[in-house]
């Protein structure tokens, strides 16, 4: 799982350098990897106690599948044909799941929205299609 440290660093090295952070940013990444629980875990172990997650995916719904795969991979082509695949695609039931598990308690979620007339991004309260969590690891 590359992050923002350069081409091939991955979580499970910053891990075993026993790096820590504040705050972690996974924003579209989740759906991306084998091992969605196993991201999760590995975000914990490099958040401070108390240290916030932050991961935004998309959500396995058929509007998702709809607006990201066949919209926007094969209509509009702002992605790769088969960036995505709807099994991956997770679910907001499930990642709050996965982040419980990972000692992760998930305090707020939202969802975004794009509108093609303005071409403008916008927060909503809609997590049907693209989403945002916001967990904090417990301190214990």
């Amino acid at each position: 799982m590359e992050i923002g440290f350069g081409s091939g660093t991955t979580t499970e090295y910053l891990v075993e350098e026993r790096m820590k952070f504040y705050a972690i940013f996974a924003l579209e990444v989740i759906e991306h990897v084998a091992a969605p629980a196993e991201l999760c875990k590995s975000l914990l172990a490099l958040t401070e106690s108390n240290g916030a997650t932050v991961i935004s995916t998309v959500n396995r719904s058929m509007r998702a599948f709809a607006s990201t795969i066949v919209a926007a991979e094969c209509i509009l082509r702002w992605l790769p044909k088969g960036t995505h695949q709807w099994s991956s695609f997770i679910t907001p039931e499930e990642l709050v799941l996965m982040l419980q598990r990972a000692s992760v308690y998930v305090e707020e979620m939202a969802g975004f929205a794009y509108d093609p007339l303005t071409s403008q991004w916008s927060i909503t309260d809609d997590i049907d299609v693209l989403y945002i969590a916001f967990g904090a690891k417990n301190s214990q």
